[in-house]
């Protein structure tokens, strides 16, 4: 619909490197497009809509519905547009008598197989069947309708979120190929021959039950109303549409929020988006329904006290209590007993405005976020190595490697709309390494396969990456070249002679990392030699009490390979939340303002102060740990926590929970009373992503426009909250527009300095650094020296953590995501995406459930020294003999009671991955389970509004 602003161009742009221009003659006009551009998109670029059904610009040429015919001068026949290439001279005619007989000939044979329920459809209006019957002149069909795809004529509604009708199936197949070219899932085909053909799921009975990932591709392929969203058949077809950011992982896609009215019908992955390019996941394109939940709260409440029943009350009242609380509480207990919490949730603008909040009006740098707590390593490492603290490659890059090496990430889970990128470039050719315990869906699935597993023993990461730098080094494989022109040659040195030590070879590591000599030194020399060769890394490598030296390890065995600094390799984190990278660069840490600078830093300060008219403090302030130890101390007595909920995604649950019960005033900031909030003193309700203006940063240092899709059911964005609160501290803030935020970042942090809402309009996005001399961003990093001048090796040395295995805990817990929830699940677990994921599972090899009496499906106790919880086993070989894993979506589980408080040495990064553990048989809930629930039960009480 021409409302949407997208144009299907019917095939892809060209794919040949460098091609040269054609001329050709569409109808009468001249046309210049590019070697390779097929007839079809010529006539589109040229003003001239040729009609079409099997073909989108999503997909490649398929050329089986014959309505794209045309005529070519001195060809005999009538080609099909979507697959004849365009040649220099060539006279296309795109409309005759003839050509109209034709199409309309193919329209009756699709039409005598389709119900002819158009005025009743959902899709009315919004089927490009009716545009191209309607195109063709169609207006009698001499065939009947006799309810043709017998073979599977009942409705399939066993998807959630969309519904399959096979008779109104044309069986153009477009499904079929998004979901094998665009996602990689190959869930569906085409069974049958002639009018029985059929589209299907895979070895299944229905998309539920079959390898579906319900990423939407296949919905947003189809011509017709065969798939469609139940939204749509609910609400009715959309009339206008926000283009806008998603809220949920590090990808950063890009959808058009459709609407009706006010009402949300849909989000559509729009194809501009640059970081996901028209593709989308379950999550981002159907789970946005927790906005509208019954659970979300709209009124700022209060109490007294936590075992006291919560108090609606007006948002004056309640932006009043924050500010008279902590302003009590510094008098009493001094400057620095107060703090917050930004998020990775909400927007850059809502981030900087908390940490500026913290440290303008509170008067102390006791602000943290979440992104350290699973990301600080990152930054640590690769700004002592490159000198910036963030990925270099956009993920575009992904298309021109040759190798690449996963570790510690489950893309397909965490990040599938880059995952699926991923897999179509390993469908090409590009050759892959995954290090990782468990064997995820990229070491085999549909037509991919690593030509590498490395299952190394959870904690080994530094001994591995030592060990592959030990082959490249004793192997002559270091890029020589590189390594002189970019990098400090004597840390180089230093670096070479302690990886080239024998008790660094595969060979000696071996025992402690468990992964075969042999298979090690082969993934090595594929890294090395086999080209463009691109790291991407996860969770699985930061959350560790060596992450900082990790990150390292990676940095230096891509600068001994001279893989930094062009398309197709480099080093890449991949951010869990929209918002990781956007919260680190907005100067959440306590030691650092926006763009990585340090607080101690004087003429940085005296920016800050200038600005904001205040005296700042140099000393660095505490980390969340720091600020649950002084809580229970008596040391510190308020927090803020906006978007975070720390109770349930931080290690050790029992000490964040007496560190927040020994606080005088909590103050939670969030959509829903989740954990934290059952600790909480204030409750202001927050907006959600569709409700607010602002910007997300993603992975690859994407800046994208987040736009307001709908009035704030809360009354107030969350920039604005925060705003309210400063003004009661009597902070003279006075932003009318979030744009108005971004002007501030921009003038106080050099890597921001060209970016604005203009410029964002203008470009779409923005990769940081934008500054004058890259006023349109950087999507790589690096390319003609690093950030810091000379590459920097650094010597890791591997030290094994303080958590070990024993006869008591005998077996190692790590943990991670999956594909249909997000973080702590707040958001998703109030969606239908708990049909796939309704609670955490324990994943144990069948050797391990074999020796406990255990057997899929039974409950059990999980036990560590630092706690203990119960659920459900899934015995499964994804994991290693000795290795456990588990996901922590869900609250009932906590599966951060058991994670301990050891850390990574440098950031003070929580080892999550890495957590001795006993797994045995259980009756029921552990005793803690049942106390937290009774505890969350009171906290969450609401008084009943009396009745005026």
């Amino acid at each position: 619909m021409a409302w949407l602003g997208e144009i299907d161009l019917g095939t892809r742009a060209s794919a040949l490197p460098d091609a040269r221009m054609v001329t050709l003659t569409i109808d009468g006009a001249t046309v210049e497009v590019p070697e390779g551009t097929s007839i079809m998109r010529a006539a589109a670029l040229g003003g001239t809509s040729i009609p079409k059904l099997c073909a989108t610009d999503n997909l490649e040429a398929f050329g089986s519905c014959r309505v794209c015919l045309v005529e070519v001068e001195g060809r005999a026949g009538y080609p099909a547009s979507c697959t004849t290439p365009v040649t220099p001279g060539m006279v296309v005619r795109t409309q005759s008598e003839r050509l109209t007989q034709l199409r309309r000939g193919v329209m009756e044979l699709y039409i005598s197989d389709h119900p002819l329920d158009c005025l009743t459809c959902s899709a009315n209006g919004d089927c490009e069947l009716q545009d191209v019957a309607g195109a063709v002149g169609l207006r009698d069909v001499r065939y009947g309708y006799e309810g043709a795809n017998h073979l599977a004529a009942d409705k399939d509604e066993s998807n959630p979120y969309f519904a399959f009708d096979p008779t109104k199936c044309i069986v153009c197949s477009r499904c079929v190929r998004a979901c094998d070219e665009v996602q990689g899932t190959f869930a569906l085909t085409v069974e049958g021959r002639g009018f029985d053909s059929v589209i299907a799921a895979s070895q299944s009975e229905d998309f539920l039950s079959s390898e579906c990932v319900s990423c939407g591709a296949c919905v947003q392929a189809c011509p017709t109303s065969a798939l469609i969203e139940k939204s749509v058949e609910a609400i009715g077809t959309p009339d206008r549409a926000v283009v806008t950011t998603c809220a949920y992982c590090g990808v950063g896609c890009t959808f058009r929020a459709e609407l009706r009215g006010e009402q949300l019908v849909r989000m559509v992955p729009w194809k501009e988006g640059k970081a996901n390019r028209g593709h989308s996941c379950v999550k981002g394109r159907f789970a946005w329904g927790y906005a509208n939940h019954a659970e979300r709260i709209l009124n700022p409440m209060i109490r007294e006290s936590i075992d006291q029943p919560w108090r609606e009350v007006s948002w004056a009242e309640a932006i009043g209590r924050v500010a008279s609380e902590f302003r009590r509480i510094q008098a009493e207990h001094g400057r620095r007993a107060v703090g917050g919490i930004t998020s990775s949730r909400c927007t850059n603008e809502e981030t900087y405005l908390v940490q500026k909040l913290i440290r303008q009006g509170f008067g102390n740098n006791n602000v943290d976020t979440c992104a350290r707590v699973c990301h600080s390593p990152t930054g640590y490492g690769l700004k002592t190595t490159f000198g910036t603290s963030a990925g270099t490659q956009d993920f575009d890059s992904v298309m021109a490697a040759d190798v690449m090496m996963v570790i510690g990430a489950n893309p397909t889970d965490g990040h599938p709309v880059f995952a699926s990128r991923m897999k179509q470039r390993l469908r090409q050719g590009a050759r892959l390494i995954v290090v990782d315990p468990r064997r995820t869906d990229l070491v085999r699935s549909a037509h991919i396969e690593a030509d590498h597993h490395l299952p190394l023993q959870p904690g080994t990461n530094v001994a591995l990456l030592t060990a592959m730098a030990h082959v490249v080094v004793t192997e002559g494989l270091v890029d020589e070249d590189y390594v002189r022109a970019r990098c400090d040659l004597e840390a180089f040195a230093e670096w070479a002679a302690f990886v080239a030590e024998e008790a660094r070879s595969p060979e000696a590591t071996e025992a402690l990392t468990r992964v075969p000599a042999a298979d090690l030194r082969a993934a090595a020399r594929l890294y090395a030699t086999g080209g463009r060769a691109a790291i991407y890394y996860g969770l699985g490598v930061t959350e560790h009490s060596q992450g900082s030296s990790t990150v390292i390890a990676i940095a230096n065995l891509a600068m001994a390979t001279g893989n930094v600094g062009l398309e197709g390799a480099g080093v890449n984190p991949l951010r869990g939340q929209n918002n990781v990278q956007g919260a680190c660069d907005m100067g959440s840490f306590p030691h650092e303002y926006s763009g990585y600078r340090h607080v101690a830093d004087a003429e940085t300060r005296a920016l800050f102060e200038a600005a904001w008219g205040v005296e700042l403090d140099p000393e660095p302030g505490l980390r969340i740990p720091n600020m649950l130890d002084a809580a229970t101390e008596g040391r510190f007595r308020a927090l803020y926590v906006q978007g975070e909920d720390i109770l349930q995604s931080d290690p050790n649950t029992q000490h964040v929970a007496a560190g927040l019960a020994a606080m005088e005033c909590v103050v939670v900031q969030d959509l829903f009373l989740n954990e934290t909030a059952n600790y909480a003193h204030v409750f202001l309700p927050g907006s959600t992503f569709l409700e607010k203006d602002g910007t997300f940063t993603n992975a690859e240092r994407r800046i994208q426009r987040v736009r307001r899709v709908m009035e704030p059911k809360n009354g107030l964005a969350d920039w604005e909250i925060v705003q309210a609160v400063a003004q009661a501290l009597d902070l003279d803030w006075n932003y009318a527009h979030p744009s108005e935020i971004m002007d501030e970042i921009a003038r106080l942090t050099p890597t921001f300095a060209r970016v604005s809402y203009d410029a964002l309009e203008a470009h779409g996005s923005l990769q940081w650094p934008a500054t004058d001399a890259t006023p349109t961003g950087t999507p790589t990093m690096h390319l003609d020296g690093f950030v810091r001048g000379k590459g920097h090796f650094v010597v890791t040395d591997y030290i094994p953590t303080d958590e070990k295995t024993g006869p008591r805990y005998p077996l190692l817990l790590t943990t991670g995501r999956i594909l249909s929830h997000y973080n702590v699940g707040a958001q998703t677990r109030r969606t239908e995406n708990v049909a796939w994921h309704p609670e955490d599972r324990l994943e144990i090899h069948p050797s391990d459930a074999e020796n406990r009496g255990l057997r899929d499906g039974d409950w059990v106790t999980l036990k560590s020294r630092a706690g203990e919880t119960t659920l459900r086993a899934l015995v499964t070989e994804r994991v290693a003999p000795g290795v456990v894993y588990t996901t922590f979506h869900h609250p009932v589980t906590q599966a951060n009671v058991i994670t301990t408080d050891y850390s990574d040495w440098a950031t003070n990064c929580p080892e999550y991955k890495v957590t001795a553990v006993q797994v045995s048989a259980s009756n029921g809930p552990s005793d803690w389970q049942e106390a937290y629930a009774r505890q969350a039960e009171r906290a969450r009480r609401i008084e009943p509004v009396a009745a005026e």
